[in-house]
């Protein structure tokens, strides 16, 4: 049974307030992305909708009191800093869009440089969500600097809310219900998380009138960056390395080397591979993508059948990425460029200590400690170590030092990832030719994983 009311245009001036992440509407009118709340005897709406919200109002000529904002106190935001012209475009194309949406410029192009330009041209409370507490600490940092007024901070045990905040997603998730009407622009760093399950609760429990998104890489595997246009606005700029290759970001060149895997390793591999596609044609099954493989380890919990192709793929792909000739021309690589700076990239932990081991390079993985982490990285800076080893750490969210030259052990199919590790090495500088070198292990299914991820570059 509807127990809502009718719209009623003469009905008494209706009131908009936030509560808890949602827009309570007192009145007589349905607005829309809204429903009856029994409870309340008035309509709700998640935060999100308020902009829509107050434009149905405002054409429809209804009267209201709008409650909802209750904006931190703000300086004066101003910002010296010169934009290039691509940055100048993306930061057109977002405010024609309403001062709403998701720009798209590649690592190392200077994209906190056009978030801080927003903020100084909305002059208005803002929130900077970042995924890890490297890239809060970056954030604080250059608002500061630019700004130089104090920056609040929540995540990593700190909680202290001011005109410019910069959180983690799992804090700003926590507190939306409390500070989701306070800042009138928010925005998304690496804006291809938010679509996660839980953390689009973020974009939805917070009113902010103004949003907008920064990414490397704005599609997902999973599909799920569709979500991005209701939660932001949608992709409203783009420009991909090779448009900026040259001129804003450093000329390089790719070299894929394949290499032979021993007779012993050859053997395993085929046996193990045999093993896994038998098993999927059996059950009739084609991985496509993420959605399909996942069919296949939910199945391993009760089929064993499943697990052992499971087990048998996983350790194929081991002995495709841990090649004894990927070590062999790891260690050409590094006597070819013995002047040079140089970010080597593996999958897994497993390989990334065999090469700290073998060469003496310093290794960065999940278990090195913040410090320690700073200190390789700060001796990289200043050329006491040319060469780092890292599995998966530094693809996103570390502001790293300067490299010219990166080795793709191993990795995913993932253009994202590829892009991130891309980007580690294209800053410019003078005279500077930045080389990629991709190892892939020769007939084995690594070549069709990095055929994938290099897709971007081809657009």
């Amino acid at each position: 049974m509807n127990t809502s009311p009718s719209i009623d245009c003469e009905s008494e001036t209706m009131k908009l307030a936030f509560d808890r992440g949602t827009i309570r509407i007192q009145g007589d009118v349905r607005v829309p992305n809204s429903t009856w709340d029994e409870r309340s005897r008035s309509y709700r709406a998640m935060a999100l909708y308020y902009r829509e919200i107050l434009d149905f109002l405002k054409r429809s000529g209804f009267d209201f009191d709008d409650e909802v904002l209750d904006l931190l106190p703000c300086p004066e935001l101003q910002s010296s800093a010169v934009l290039r012209d691509y940055q100048n475009q993306a930061l057109d194309a977002w405010t024609a869009n309403d001062s709403r949406g998701i720009i798209v410029l590649p690592t190392g192009s200077g994209k906190t440089l056009v978030g801080i330009k927003a903020i100084a041209q909305l002059n208005t409370p803002t929130l900077v969500v970042a995924p890890t507490l490297d890239l809060v600490a970056q954030w604080r940092s250059r608002l500061n600097k630019e700004f130089k007024t104090e920056v609040g901070v929540l995540g990593g045990g700190e909680w202290e809310i001011k005109a410019l905040t910069v959180s983690t997603y799992d804090s700003a998730y926590i507190h939306a219900d409390k500070l989701g009407n306070r800042f009138g622009l928010i925005i998304f760093d690496e804006v291809h998380h938010l679509p996660a399950a839980g953390y689009r609760n973020i974009a939805e429990m917070f009113a902010s009138p103004f949003r907008m998104g920064l990414t490397a890489t704005f599609e997902r595997e999973d599909g799920l960056h569709e979500e991005l246009n209701r939660l932001v606005g949608g992709k409203v700029f783009e420009k991909r390395v090779k448009e900026l290759t040259g001129t804003h970001l450093s000329p390089f060149r790719l070299e894929k080397i394949a290499v032979e895997l021993t007779e012993g390793e050859k053997a395993e591999y085929e046996t193990n591979q045999k093993i896994f596609s038998d098993y999927l044609t059996r059950i009739n099954l084609v991985i496509r993508g993420p959605a399909d493989f996942q069919k296949l380890v939910m199945r391993s919990g009760r089929d064993p059948g499943a697990r052992r192709a499971l087990l048998a793929r996983n350790r194929a792909r081991d002995i495709a990425y841990n090649s004894i000739s990927k070590m062999k021309k790891l260690s050409e690589i590094l006597e070819r460029h013995n002047d040079g700076r140089i970010f080597i990239f593996t999958e897994h932990n497993k390989l990334v200590y065999r090469i700290s081991r073998q060469f003496l390079i310093p290794a960065i993985t999940y278990r090195t400690t913040g410090k320690e982490r700073s200190e390789t990285l700060d001796r990289f800076r200043s050329g006491v170590y040319r060469a780092v080893v890292t599995s998966k750490v530094l693809d996103e969210g570390i502001d790293v030092p300067d490299a010219d030259v990166g080795v793709i052990l191993s990795g995913t199919g993932s253009e994202r990832a590829f892009i991130q590790r891309l980007g580690r090495i294209l800053r410019k500088k003078e005279g500077k030719q930045a080389v990629l070198y991709e190892i892939v292990s020769a007939e084995t299914s690594e070549v069709n994983t990095a055929r994938r991820r290099k897709k971007p570059l081809k657009q």
